[in-house]
């Protein structure tokens, strides 16, 4: 629920916000892993629906939802980890998702199951503001969040009007381009984070190509949270899943 979202951020600490490929590698293996995020230190998962068209996502992302589809990941198979997931650990989840997949079955329809399920929210990665309206009421009638984008090419004055009646907590993007590894930080990210905090109602957490302890500590230090993605699918990827919890402990430990 809307709340849930907000208190991941009001820990005492800069909140951790960890993305996986829902179903990748597999089902099981999946539903173990976030289990062990979790445990980690991860104040909020963000649980990725693979799409056969991921245009925000970077190689890292398009590839592991190539292997959760071709493993059989489904909404409707997500939804039911989602649930057994809410009934070990309180943490929130949002759904990380192109709408696409989410109208397919009727998007009130999805938003029930959802909720029943006990997902706090939606990142829906390709709903421009001026169609937000659509989604917005749905998820408003079962509480759940609709967690706004903000890029860093976003006008001022765009920007706060896309936040003004932000719930959950936004989104903002670190970097021009897709989601993916980054050696570095954009310069320009203090001021972009001050102003948008400014304007915003909620929190505001950090992403796209946030790797490290350092770089997460570094992006949180002037928004309330980060985001991290990509380094944590990659040694998924690469069978090395003990290692992607220890660095979901190592992130942890930087932001608190």
């Amino acid at each position: 629920m809307k709340d849930n979202i907000a208190n991941a951020f009001n820990k005492g600490h800069k909140g951790l916000v960890i993305y996986v490929t829902a179903g990748h590698p597999t089902m099981a293996e999946s539903e173990k892993l976030i289990g062990e995020i979790i445990e980690a230190g991860a104040d909020l998962i963000e649980l990725g629906v693979p799409f056969s068209d991921p245009m925000a996502d970077g190689p890292v992302i398009q590839e592991s939802s190539q292997i959760a589809l071709n493993n059989g990941a489904t909404l409707p198979k997500i939804t039911a980890m989602a649930a057994r997931l809410r009934r070990k650990y309180d943490t929130p989840m949002i759904l990380f998702s192109y709408y696409n997949v989410l109208l397919a079955k009727g998007f009130e329809e999805t938003v029930k199951s959802c909720a029943e399920a006990g997902i706090d929210g939606f990142l829906i990665v390709d709903l421009p503001q001026e169609e937000i309206m659509e989604a917005k009421p749905i998820l408003d009638k079962y509480n759940l969040a609709l967690v706004r984008l903000i890029a860093p090419t976003t006008p001022p004055e765009r920007a706060r009007q896309i936040v003004a009646d932000a719930d959950g907590f936004v989104y903002y993007i670190t970097v021009r381009g897709v989601t993916g590894v980054r050696s570095s930080i954009a310069q320009d990210l203090k001021e972009h984070l001050t102003t948008l905090r400014q304007a915003s109602p909620v929190p505001v957490a950090a992403g796209f190509g946030i790797s490290t302890p350092e770089q997460a500590k570094s992006s949180a230090e002037y928004a309330d949270g980060a985001v991290v993605g990509s380094a944590v699918v990659r040694l998924i990827s690469q069978g090395k899943q003990p290692e992607a919890v220890e660095l979901v402990r190592s992130l942890a430990q930087a932001l608190r």
